[in-house]
């Protein structure tokens, strides 16, 4: 047995030890250097510290994953390697701007604590990308869960706000002893908790009611993660109570990370299991289950986000919506369709931090995030209603944005993924409910553009770190729709 090196465990481990020092540093100057400051002060402070160590710890992992060998840690308890060096970079962009947009927010006086369960959501998160072991898995999957909760349970002054994380928590203990009780009866299958070797013990086994039970148990567990119809109770009310910036965070960082190590699970884990999805060609497997599941997704998501008047339960429902689409990456199972899968997922997330900060700044302009609230904004704050234009054109998937490119790369690779075009009729569902999308996003811009606000309603002043963040998040959705390739090369 060769002797453990901590210091290679250190090196390979890098950006998520500077993301736990940070954590240390923020609450560390919170309780003490800043505690006598305003809250604005301590709020600029300490996202300044935090988008530091952020920023530090992307630029270590970008720098080495190019040309970068897979490094292999007890058996699957830490992967690293390109890819999961470059999701991990994402997410600590998508965390730097949340950061960024909750400087604005007034909703809490514990500014430490809130930044420092963002960055720990965003470790938990890290390590999950890291992860080929089902151990492991479940540990930074419930990190990650342990800190959203709290978050969306941070605007003290909003009951809503304690009522939707009682939610949340509720739904996700119960979707972890699923997934927990999935992957116990893996390892009583396999024998193993790495997914390779879970795949090997496996083969041969057809279609085992045990495995079956697993990988339905499997799917409901991650179905919750994702906000998956029929796991998906707990997102409307979690994106509405919590405060935006939290659940920006929900609605972004977590997706990116869940649906990567989705996709892992079945296509590492499960191979051998997959059945089929085609039409009136079903073989039990795991993909007829996840195929029902994004139909159901797609529609409902997108049917009931039609009635809403919250934009936020609206961007809830779009997200219910997208995660069906998304589905549609994993049901691909192949190169091409993960490949496509990350930048859908990646792109998204950076739209949906975008909406969730113009809905912060009209949100504490006007006292609510109702469709009606957002009335005459473009005349009351030009360059917001600029930024909230593209963030829908994208999440409608309206060329040349970054959200019509994914849904192409999605699309293609999923017709492509099956002989004789077997997943066509989930990609001609996952068409049209894009169209109905169009009627609900442009609910939202007919009230900012066409509308007029009240007489006495004054101009919206943005603020300037807001702005720029908002800013930026537009011009990389513009940007990743007309030059794909400058994502597309690290995938």
């Amino acid at each position: 047995m060769n002797p453990v090196n901590y210091l290679q465990i250190l090196q390979l481990a890098a950006p998520e030890t500077i993301v736990t020092l940070t954590v240390l540093v923020v609450l560390g100057a919170d309780l003490t250097l800043l505690r006598g400051k305003s809250i604005a002060a301590r709020f600029n402070a300490g996202a300044l510290l935090a988008v530091l160590g952020c920023a530090s710890a992307a630029v270590f992992a970008f720098t080495r994953q190019a040309g970068q060998m897979e490094f292999n840690l007890f058996s699957g308890m830490l992967v690293v390697g390109q890819s999961s060096d470059f999701v991990k970079v994402a997410l600590l962009v998508l965390t730097i701007f949340t950061i960024l947009i909750s400087t604005s927010g007034k909703f809490t006086d514990h500014v430490g604590e809130y930044l420092s369960l963002i960055l720990l959501g965003t470790l938990g998160l890290m390590f999950l990308v890291s992860a080929e072991d089902l151990l492991m898995i479940f540990i930074a999957l419930e990190l990650a869960s342990l800190s959203l909760y709290i978050l969306t349970a941070f605007n003290k002054h909003n009951a809503k706000s304690s009522e939707a994380a009682l939610k949340y928590f509720l739904f996700g203990g119960m979707s972890a002893a699923f997934l927990l009780f999935g992957f116990s009866l893996l390892y009583g299958i396999s024998g193993s908790t790495n997914l390779p070797e879970i795949a090997r013990g496996l083969s041969g086994k057809g279609t085992d009611p045990l495995l079956i039970v697993a990988m339905v148990t499997t799917v409901i567990g991650f179905g919750f993660k994702v906000a998956a119809v029929p796991l998906h109770l707990w997102a409307p009310d979690a994106y509405e109570g919590a405060p935006t910036p939290s659940a920006a965070f929900i609605g972004a960082g977590s997706k990116v990370a869940s649906f990567y190590i989705l996709a892992k699970i079945f296509t590492l884990g499960f191979v051998g299991a997959e059945g089929s999805a085609v039409w009136h060609g079903y073989v039990a497997g795991w993909t007829p289950a996840v195929a029902i599941v994004a139909a159901l997704s797609m529609v409902l998501g997108n049917l009931t986000a039609i009635v809403q008047s919250s934009v936020k339960r609206l961007l809830a429902y779009s997200a219910i919506a997208h995660a069906g689409y998304m589905l549609l990456g994993v049901l691909g199972n192949t190169p091409t369709s993960s490949s496509a899968l990350m930048f859908y997922v990646i792109t998204y997330a950076l739209t949906v931090i975008g909406a969730f900060g113009v809905v912060t700044v009209v949100e504490a302009a006007t006292g609510g995030d109702a469709i009606a609230n957002f009335a005459g904004l473009s005349r009351r704050a030009p360059g917001l209603s600029l930024c909230l234009l593209v963030f829908l054109l994208s999440l409608g998937g309206i060329p040349p944005l970054a959200g019509f490119i994914g849904k192409f790369f999605l699309f293609s690779a999923a017709v492509g993924a099956e002989k004789n075009l077997g997943l066509l009729w989930l990609v001609i569902l996952a068409i049209a409910m894009s169209a109905v999308s169009f009627y609900y996003y442009l609910r939202v811009l007919k009230a900012a553009y066409v509308q007029d606000a009240a007489e006495a309603a004054p101009a919206i002043k943005v603020p300037g770190l807001t702005l720029f963040a908002l800013a930026l998040l537009a011009a990389l959705v513009i940007l990743f729709g007309c030059a794909p390739g400058l994502l597309t090369q690290y995938l």
